[in-house]
């Protein structure tokens, strides 16, 4: 893969790029960027390289970082003991989570409006639960330090809580629409803001956002929905360039069909339903089991990987998107995303 930038000046150097599993070149040794110059000069500011990668550390010649683990951005993380936060953990891939991170020994912290569901898991599951509506700003504001009052420090937060009512925007009701952002990208985002901080006082954790191949194409009639999952997306990818070099990970997680009842609704909606149905035909989405989603995810968190892309058949799709977010990460390389580590993060 040939590199080609333009900037006014270019030091010779050699970066370890990760860009973890599913990406467009993965564990192929180091990447070097090499000035055009001659004569001590440049070539109208245009230098050139090759980009190879490998997941374990960011190397730059003259300024050596490391980073230790098995990814750039995520240490590995034994889950026995731990806390885990899952939002929308009343049903669905929620549900499958709270069981899936129960089974690998953590402590599941379960946060949904429905408290009867989320009561009888915790109690099967030997978690806590926590009613919460994660549309109402009010409580979405104090619900990390209230999960931490009641249930203990939360290690890791899976941001899994989203909606996503099918049909026209213009049909949307402007509640409705503020409901989509709101659960789906706003929520996750102050959850994260709220969380990050306590984690990196405690010496490290994790992040899960749960996203969606939707987030990188318009479906009809979830224009809404798209949108914010796309916000997500990027949002995340973002965080995980801000907290490079810190000891708290991320893995974003972009979904096709889940057999879920929020896919059965999406379904009810002609257009939808028929844009669906095309994907089916031509075999470029299939459907995954949420217990599978739930597997691997655990597995991610275990093992510090920055992405999960299901159905592995669909993962051009978010590799596309994240192109140019990781372009600008390698041309920011060496540019600090912190200013300092100001005194809220410390002890």
């Amino acid at each position: 893969m040939l590199l080609s930038l333009s900037h006014p000046t270019a030091s010779r150097g050699a970066i370890d790029w990760g860009l973890g599993e599913h990406g467009l070149l993965t564990n192929i040794g180091y990447c070097a960027i090499a000035a055009n110059t001659a004569g001590g000069g440049h070539h109208g500011g245009v230098f050139t390289g090759w980009v190879g990668v490998h997941s374990r550390d960011l190397r730059r010649r003259g300024t050596e970082t490391r980073l230790s683990g098995p990814s750039l951005y995520a240490p590995n993380m034994e889950l026995r003991g731990k806390r885990v936060l899952i939002t929308g953990a009343s049903r669905g891939i929620g549900e499958s989570f709270a069981h899936a991170f129960a089974a690998a020994g953590a402590t599941v912290a379960l946060v949904a409006r429905s408290e009867d569901s989320i009561r009888a898991l915790a109690a099967e599951l030997g978690g806590t639960a926590h009613p919460a509506d994660l549309s109402d700003p009010k409580q979405v504001g104090a619900l990390i330090s209230h999960v931490e009052d009641e249930a203990g420090p939360v290690d890791v937060l899976v941001n899994n809580a989203g909606v996503g009512p099918p049909g026209a925007l213009t049909d949307m009701s402007d509640e409705d629409l503020r409901l989509v952002n709101e659960v789906n990208y706003l929520t996750p985002a102050e959850l994260c803001r709220q969380a990050i901080p306590r984690m990196l006082r405690r010496g490290g954790g994790h992040i899960v956002n749960m996203s969606s191949v939707a987030g990188c194409g318009v479906v009809p009639g979830l224009v809404a929905y798209c949108a914010s999952k796309a916000a997500l997306s990027h949002f995340t990818a973002g965080l995980r360039a801000d907290l490079r070099g810190l000891p708290v990970g991320t893995t974003l997680v972009e979904l096709g069909p889940i057999p879920t009842d929020m896919m059965a609704e999406a379904e009810d909606y002609g257009p939808t339903a028929k844009s669906f149905e095309r994907f089916y035909r031509t075999r470029l989405m299939v459907e995954v089991p949420r217990e599978k989603v739930a597997d691997e995810v655990v597995e991610a968190v275990r093992k510090g990987r920055k992405h999960v892309r299901m159905p592995k058949r669909a993962v051009l799709f978010p590799l596309l998107c994240e192109a140019p977010r990781l372009t600008v990460e390698l041309l920011l390389t060496g540019v600090p995303h912190q200013a300092e580590i100001g005194p809220k993060f410390r002890d």
